[in-house]
């Protein structure tokens, strides 16, 4: 068994994108297994484990991952991570991986394939709502299937999204208001929130929004009426149901599972994709195992690692 502790040599956005992709067409084929995420709840956040198998790649495994949104008031992550990969002949560990890094990048990955196949536009004006990690991830990820043009970034904090746009380097970055971020080609969502904060009044017709930031029971960040608004995109049925931007709206009785227009993998198959031009597409992200698993087999590909002797 081997531990690859998170360095400097991670894997490019291009190369992590190139292998979720073709995760998700596994997935939509039908080819993967994957049980739904499972929960543990704290005062101050939540820990999940993750379980897939993914046999056109050979790889097994679980990955545990909290969130703990107050993490960076004492100097902590708000996402962290394990995956424990398994030898599916034998169920012997083969690896530990510090996953901390990759969920940014393999949560980035989904983003830019759904940005990439619904985004009427292949030159966009990208809106970031949160200036975390993850909302670095997502410009990365999708800098490498569309050509951004410019990145307008808000922050409940104004000081954090200024901060933000000094370190995104290779694209023009301002700062700007809430509405002003909205007014874009392409949304990107990151934030915790559990009251919606984007109002539909603010997004015209033809936008791709990437909802990231709702991936627990109770957190919501947009205004129910946009998802009336929308063709609604998720990446797992079960989980978006449960966790995802459309959880709250549907416990409320306010959207219904019925007006899902299908999944990610079944976009990437060629089964469904945005019909107009005009209309608003919304991929509703949770975060799948089966990326886990296609990002550490890239990783152990192409690191060292440290053995660990086991049993």
């Amino acid at each position: 068994m081997r531990y690859y502790p998170a360095g400097a040599d991670l894997p490019s956005p291009h190369e992590v994108n190139l292998v979720v992709e073709e995760a998700f067409r596994e997935y939509g084929d039908g080819r993967a297994q994957m049980p739904p995420k499972i929960y543990v709840t704290f005062e101050k956040g939540d820990f999940r484990t993750m379980p897939a198998y993914l046999p056109g790649i050979g790889m097994a495994g679980v990955k545990i991952v909290n969130v703990h949104p107050e993490n960076p008031k004492i100097g902590l992550p708000t996402v962290m991570a394990l995956t424990v990969i398994l030898d599916p002949a034998t169920g012997m560990p083969d690896a530990v991986l510090n996953a901390t890094a990759l969920t940014d990048l393999r949560t980035g990955a989904a983003g830019a394939i759904a940005a990439r196949y619904l985004s009427p536009k292949r030159r966009i004006v990208l809106g970031v709502i949160g200036s975390g990690r993850q909302a670095a991830a997502q410009i990365n990820a999708i800098a490498d299937v569309l050509e951004i043009t410019e990145v307008r970034v808000w922050s409940r904090t104004p000081a954090n999204a200024e901060a933000f746009c000094r370190r995104c380097e290779g694209h023009t970055c301002e700062a700007v208001s809430l509405e002003m971020a909205c007014d874009v080609d392409v949304i990107v969502t990151t934030t915790p929130v559990r009251t919606p904060i984007i109002r539909s009044e603010w997004v015209h017709e033809g936008t791709h929004i990437n909802a990231i930031g709702a991936d627990a029971p109770g957190k919501e960040e947009l205004d129910p009426a946009i998802l009336l608004r929308s063709r609604v995109f998720v990446d797992d049925p079960t989980q978006a149901l449960h966790s995802g931007e459309i959880n709250v709206p549907v416990s409320s009785g306010l959207f219904t599972a019925e007006r899902i227009a299908g999944t990610l993998g079944e976009i990437v198959c060629g089964r469904k994709k945005r019909e107009r031009r005009d209309e608003i597409t919304l991929f509703d992200s949770t975060g799948l195992a089966i990326q886990d698993l296609a990002i550490a087999a890239l990783v152990m590909k192409t690191g060292d690692g440290i053995v660990l002797p086991f049993p």
